[in-house]
């Protein structure tokens, strides 16, 4: 048995050796890694970092490695409002992983065989590393090779807006041209006075339940489109985070609610919350993000992000009851025909 085996799915610290490298008193140099650890091999450890992103550490190398408090005991570091737009950006990346994903500099080409728009676009953050022309080039003979339109996600607040616009790609309209992330720290959202609404017959109140597997009922709830997709995809994108969590509320008619719930260190992304036309005005919604929100901040996250669109008034008023401020806003964009 490796000693790291109890380790796994723990948040750590780890200290190991830089190879070629030396320290101020002429021994070896050391570097920390501290996250949750995802898994390792016996030869390497794969650890999850606050902001969601992974490192790999040789095993070799490793001097120590022990636990460190997770959830509600940490020390919290920076709070929601100090990310940019391009890290957020990233964090949602990590949150709703795409199936195959390539790098062009600083943008991430993504592809999931059609499943959503996030998973199957160009995220548009940083530097490509290559003229404009290029790499737009580039992009759109990515998606070919892929059978999927070229598409782009391109944060408004940043100068790519106006330089995509100046290329001639267009938003794709409609009522998805637009959409805004908006965030809220943990402690702001559990602040807050709760919205949901209990029955005097606590028998009849409906109930969360988070389960950690997406089942065919999860996905029938969400009513999303899965017709021209392939599980696999579907499956990659929804549930491969390690730390992700399909929320449900059941009632008397049975399921009547879900929502998705994903932690990427310190940061929970809630997403695809829906509630059935014939359960809708119950309070659901919020149900579903006070329970999300509680078993995120059990398993590290301090942060939450979510996404709705520009026009979804009901939403962003249930969202400002908790807290939530819009953070960025994103349109998708494609080129000339």
């Amino acid at each position: 048995m490796s000693r790291y085996d109890a380790l796994v799915g723990q948040r750590v610290v780890v200290r190991s050796t830089v190879p070629g490298e030396r320290g101020p008193t002429g021994g070896p140099a050391y570097t920390d890694v501290i996250g949750r650890l995802l898994e390792h091999d016996g030869a390497r450890l794969r650890i999850q970092r606050r902001d969601g992103s992974e490192v790999e550490v040789d095993t070799a190398g490793v001097v120590a490695a022990k636990a460190v408090p997770d959830g509600r005991a940490r020390v919290r570091t920076r709070p929601a409002g100090d990310f940019s737009p391009e890290e957020l950006a990233r964090i949602c990346t990590r949150g709703w992983p795409p199936r195959f994903s390539e790098p062009l500099g600083e943008w991430t080409l993504r592809a999931s065989g059609g499943f959503t728009g996030r998973a199957n676009s160009v995220a548009v953050h940083g530097d490509p590393g290559t003229p404009l022309p290029e790499a737009l080039a580039h992009v759109q003979a990515y998606y070919a090779s892929h059978d999927l339109p070229a598409k782009a996600q391109v944060i408004d607040e940043t100068v790519w807006a106006a330089r995509f616009a100046d290329a001639g790609w267009v938003g794709i309209g409609g009522t998805h041209d637009h959409a805004v992330v908006q965030v809220a720290d943990v402690a702001t959202i559990e602040a807050a006075p709760a919205v949901t609404t209990t029955d005097a017959d606590p028998a009849r109140t409906p109930q969360v339940r988070i389960d950690d597997a997406l089942t065919d009922a999860w996905l029938e709830a969400a009513e999303r489109d899965t017709t021209s997709v392939t599980s696999e995809d579907v499956g990659f994108v929804l549930a491969s985070p390690p730390v992700v969590g399909f929320a449900v509320v059941e009632g008397a008619e049975g399921v009547e609610a879900v929502a998705r719930i994903v932690v990427t260190g310190e940061w929970a992304g809630l997403s695809s919350v829906h509630t059935l036309p014939h359960a809708r005005r119950r309070g659901h919604a919020a149900r579903l993000l006070e329970e999300s929100t509680r078993w995120a901040a059990e398993r590290g996250a301090d942060k939450v992000y979510l996404q709705t669109m520009r026009h979804n008034t009901p939403a962003l008023s249930l969202y400002a009851g908790y807290g939530f401020v819009t953070h960025h806003s994103y349109r998708y964009v494609t080129p000339p025909a």
